[in-house]
């Protein structure tokens, strides 16, 4: 190559080709993993031996002795044996990927196929091939399609999704926009899909592995997926080394706590414990105008702690709310429903009082 020019593209093409290789490879281990563990657990739902012994117990068993691994929580275990229900059509491209697990997916035979396409109430002969499901979607795309009951309306947004590439953003809001019955109401439904096609930005390899399932699968902190802007961020960072220098007895225990709550994960700015006042501390900050649900999001955030996460002896979850917006600053504490009188005027003296956060927040932004 003697021009420096396509030397450059040479090496930027080479580096992307080769990018997105690399996801889709992390993307279809993946996908294969949560598809043969729906393989496992409906094999031993119909032969396990032991099976009476847990009943309907089985998923939370399999949570409890399985909670080292991130992503095996009960409602994810749930979804992997939906997934496999749901796509009997993997079969035979990963028993064809997977030679050292063929054996094991052997006894998956073309009959077991059709009764598992069966059990599903699946009637429809439209049926994306295996192939093109597990090259062409992530896992965080197949968790929104399972979430929609129809064979036929799923097999619409598994065709759009791959022909247009669309992003696992997109995907959730054609969902949402109820694409699939507006093609169907519309006179030309052809020239609508169109339309949506090219107003889409097809996805980046960041927008493929830059989610929770693949950082849980690489075993890699969920923080680093969670999008936060500039400024957000840095005052976050300082905001967290501000509280643990005041004192008052604040440990450190997660930034960007995730939490699982329904069928939703939310994420949490900042959990401390409080080792004097014996609770835990939710801080949630937000860059803009204070809203009536930023409270109810906190509440309830502090429910969850009080009722999933705080032990015996813990005291209630303490809540503080600081919203920043430009070079004004609102700082609200929740107390989660607390009828302690005494505790109450108890971290109110141990907590940083709202006037020096608010202060702080404020000369944080005019710094920036």
């Amino acid at each position: 190559m003697d021009n420096i020019n396509q030397l450059i593209i040479s090496i930027q093409q080479l580096h992307f080709q080769l990018q997105i290789s690399a996801v889709n490879a992390v993307n279809q281990m993946l996908t294969i993993r949560n598809w043969l563990i729906g393989f496992y657990i409906v094999e031993y739902e119909q032969n396990g031996k032991d099976r009476a012994d847990y009943g309907v117990g089985l998923l939370k068993t399999l949570s409890l002795n399985l909670k080292d691994i991130k992503g095996m929580e009960e409602r994810s275990l749930r979804r992997y044996r939906q997934f496999y229900l749901f796509y009997p059509q993997l079969s035979d491209i990963i028993r064809g990927s997977l030679s050292p697990i063929s054996e094991i997916i052997g006894i998956l035979k073309a009959e077991e196929i059709k009764e598992r396409r069966e059990s599903t109430n699946d009637k429809s002969e439209l049926i994306v091939p295996g192939e093109k499901i597990l090259s062409k979607l992530s896992y965080s795309h197949i968790e929104l399609l399972l979430s929609v009951s129809e064979s036929i309306k799923r097999t619409f947004y598994e065709i759009e999704c791959i022909k247009a590439s669309w992003s696992v953003r997109e995907l959730k809001r054609q969902i949402l926009s109820k694409l699939f019955e507006r093609s169907g109401l519309s006179e030309a439904p052809k020239k609508l899909i169109d339309v949506v096609r090219r107003n889409i930005k097809p996805q980046r390899p960041s927008d493929i592995i830059k989610n929770i399932y693949a950082f849980e699968f690489l075993d890699l902190p969920i923080k680093e997926i969670v999008e936060e802007s500039d400024i957000e961020k840095a005052l976050l960072d300082s905001l967290q080394q501000f509280i643990l220098e005041m004192g008052y007895g604040f440990c450190f225990e997660a930034r960007q706590k995730r939490i699982l709550i329904g069928e939703k994960y939310y994420f949490i700015d900042l959990v401390f414990y409080h080792r004097v006042l014996k609770c835990h501390v939710l801080i949630e900050f937000k860059i803009g105008e204070f809203e009536h649900g930023d409270i109810a999001q906190l509440n309830t955030y502090l429910n969850y702690f009080k009722t999933e996460i705080r032990e015996i002896e813990d005291n209630t979850p303490v809540g503080i709310l600081l919203v920043a917006e430009k070079d004004q600053a609102l700082v609200k504490y929740a107390t989660a429903g607390m009828d302690e009188n005494l505790f109450v005027n108890e971290y109110m003296l141990k907590l940083p009082d709202a006037k020096i956060l608010k202060q702080y927040i404020e000369n944080e932004i005019k710094r920036m």
